[in-house]
């Protein structure tokens, strides 16, 4: 076996391990990278995006691709897939003993359902008390633990933390209004529960829509603190040709903040058009600056997310299958996209 080779691992229930041979056996590299996969995905999904991270940083992680929420898994509701991610990654820790580190990788659906897994993994530090986040002003000072690891990065790509709903947040609605509501009515017939939770349709036994418990500390889930945990939190967002996701739901942006951008010049990075670091603020800020047009819903998303620091990369593919070309889903058709999964691999370890 050659130094530096890539070394796969695929069990009968479809998981991808991932690490390099340089490493060996993975006994050296101690920070665990788990890629997570979109609607009707799996876990090949993220196979070109896997082998990249370990030929470029051997000795530093051991990737593994999820396979619990696959193909028509993934119509069971981003609850139901965040609680088996959860499981699933217990099970790969308790496998490997040597993990420190743990960083997440999510595309489209699957960053929710990372969010929420993370809620479930959340371990608060020891003899201190959680602040409710959901009270303005608060703060916390002291950081916990992802299942015990130390959380470095929190990264999604194409992903519709604002959910689906209205507001040409699907593009191949076309913004029509008429076709907005029709989605919102029928969508649960195609994508069951999860379309439901998608565009904030669900009312589980009176809790507020899903999506809206995601961007507080709901119940015995801390999903904001663990969100907090995160060394760094990145969003990568399609500007265009993206006909699933939205640009503003996946940037979390309102309208007026979508910013102005132009054609690259970066020859490493040639589809990065724009990058942008946001601060945290607290809720009395964001609420100034909100956008008296806007869904109240959709605010109220905007508003909790922006409590935590996001690095922003928009990206732009002058192609209409940009929603799988940003994570190279397929390494022949979507190559396009490898500098997108380079820009991830250079920023990893910042």
């Amino acid at each position: 076996m050659e130094k530096n080779e890539v070394c796969t691992s695929e069990s009968v229930d479809g998981s991808r391990d991932v690490w390099s041979s340089k490493s060996s056996d993975s006994s050296s590299a101690d920070h665990l990278v788990v890629m997570v996969n979109g609607i009707l995905g799996s876990s090949t999904d993220w196979k070109f995006a896997s082998e990249q991270f370990v030929k470029v940083l051997p000795d530093k992680v051991f990737v593994h691709c999820s396979e619990r929420n696959v193909s028509k898994l993934t119509l069971d509701g981003v609850d139901v897939m965040g609680e088996r991610l959860a499981e699933e990654v217990i099970e790969v820790i308790q496998r490997k003993k040597n993990m420190c580190k743990v960083s997440f990788i999510a595309h489209s659906v699957g960053g929710l359902v990372a969010r929420y897994a993370i809620g479930r993994l959340y371990r608060p530090p020891e003899n201190e008390p959680i602040q409710d986040l959901s009270n303005k002003g608060s703060k916390v000072d002291s950081i916990g633990t992802i299942c015990g690891l130390e959380a470095v990065n929190f990264i999604t790509v194409a992903t519709p933390h604002l959910g689906s709903r209205g507001n040409k947040q699907v593009p191949f609605l076309f913004g029509v209004t008429a076709f907005e509501k029709l989605a919102s009515g029928i969508i649960h017939w195609i994508f069951r529960r999860t379309g439901r939770h998608l565009f904030l349709t669900d009312d589980d036994e009176g809790k507020p829509p899903l999506l809206k418990r995601l961007v507080q500390d709901y119940d015995e889930y801390y999903f904001m603190s663990a969100l907090r945990s995160f060394k760094r939190r990145v969003i990568y967002s399609n500007v265009g040709y993206d006909h699933i996701v939205g640009w503003r739901t996946s940037s979390i942006r309102r309208d007026n903040e979508l910013p102005k951008w132009e054609d690259t010049l970066n020859e490493k990075y040639p589809h990065v058009v724009h990058e942008e670091h946001c601060k945290a603020c607290d809720t009395e800020q964001c609420d100034l600056t909100v956008d008296i047009g806007s869904d109240k819903i959709e605010e109220e998303l905007v508003t909790g997310l922006s409590c935590v620091s996001w690095e922003k990369v928009d990206v732009s593919f002058q192609r209409f299958a940009a929603h799988s070309v940003i994570q190279v889903k397929d390494q022949i058709s979507h190559i396009e996209g490898a500098d997108v999964i380079h820009h991830m691999i250079d920023h990893f370890l910042t």
